[in-house]
């Protein structure tokens, strides 16, 4: 295989491209005006902190690297807001190349094109990307199997999106169905998909069953889908926003210790990593704080 591609959430994870806190300018953070806006206009729940965010994301890369992944690291740029620590969404990878999205959250447009600048000195081809009127954050998007993708239409992933994904999508062979997600605090607050729903191998979906629509669970159940549901009282420290690593490992955050127990007695390694100011702070989980290039 080449260094880039895999059809899937769940393969054992060997190339990924993380954004460092430090690159997206956290350390600007207390600042009346950070890089792209101030924290309270991007929706953090608190005034950053640096330091420690920058520890969390230490611990982060330790542990992809831990299990044999390559990690890479996006370049600092001043156009970065403090969400390209969320580098997860401005970009989604197949086996032919990466498609370069269109962000739905405004500070955030300037971040495909740095996605683009790393492919291009990774050797990794663009396939095509989103334009306007369209919109579709990668968080929004997973892979049900190699030839099924699932898109979540919300806030941040419109129609006229999902539609440019379909033609981008279709000489891979790929169905692209898509999954209405619920209205939640409205459109300033950061409701993706793999908020309500993670994969965690092939057969087994971890699920903030409540919020995901009838028609979205009736499709898990046809495909033979084995449910875990999240506890409830971990949903705002975002206990469904879990990466699988393959082989039945997974990476979730520390701050969820009853989902965690769950996973665990499921049969899954769960390393469990700080949270709380990287990633519960902003609204963005281990799945947000990566950006996988490569699974088998």
């Amino acid at each position: 295989m080449s260094g880039f591609g895999g059809h899937t959430m769940v393969g054992a994870l060997r190339r990924v491209l993380v954004c460092a806190p430090e690159a997206a300018g956290w350390a600007e953070a207390s600042r009346d005006f950070g890089r792209r806006g101030h924290w309270r206009e991007l929706g953090y729940a608190r005034e950053p902190d640096p330091l420690a965010a920058q520890a969390h994301h230490d611990v982060l890369r330790r542990e992809l690297e831990a299990v044999g992944a390559e990690v890479l690291c996006l370049e600092p740029s001043e156009e970065f807001s403090l969400d390209a620590v969320y580098v997860h969404d401005p970009s989604f990878l197949t086996n032919r190349g990466a498609i370069l999205l269109r962000m739905g959250k405004a500070c955030r447009m300037d971040e495909p094109a740095a996605h683009a600048r790393a492919y291009s000195s990774l050797g990794v081809p663009v396939l095509g990307e989103i334009r306007a009127p369209g919109c579709v954050e990668a968080g929004d998007l997973v892979w049900l199997d190699a030839a099924t993708l699932l898109a979540g239409r919300g806030y941040r992933t419109n129609a006229a999106g999902i539609e440019q994904l379909r033609a981008l999508l279709a000489p891979l062979g790929v169905t692209v169905l898509t999954a209405p997600l619920p209205h939640s605090a409205g459109p300033a607050a950061c409701l993706h998909l793999m908020s309500l729903l993670s994969l965690l191998d092939a057969r087994t979906a971890l699920v903030d069953l409540p919020w995901l629509a009838v028609e979205t669970v009736e499709l898990l159940q046809e495909r033979g889908f084995r449910l875990i549901e999240t506890d409830p009282s971990e949903r705002e420290t975002l206990a469904c926003n879990v990466l699988a690593l393959g082989e039945r490992r997974l990476l979730a955050f520390a701050e969820n210790p009853r989902t965690n127990a769950r996973l665990r007695e499921a049969g899954f390694d769960v390393c469990a990593v700080p949270g709380s100011e990287l990633g519960i702070n902003g609204g963005g989980g281990p799945t947000c704080l990566t950006r996988p290039i490569l699974r088998d």
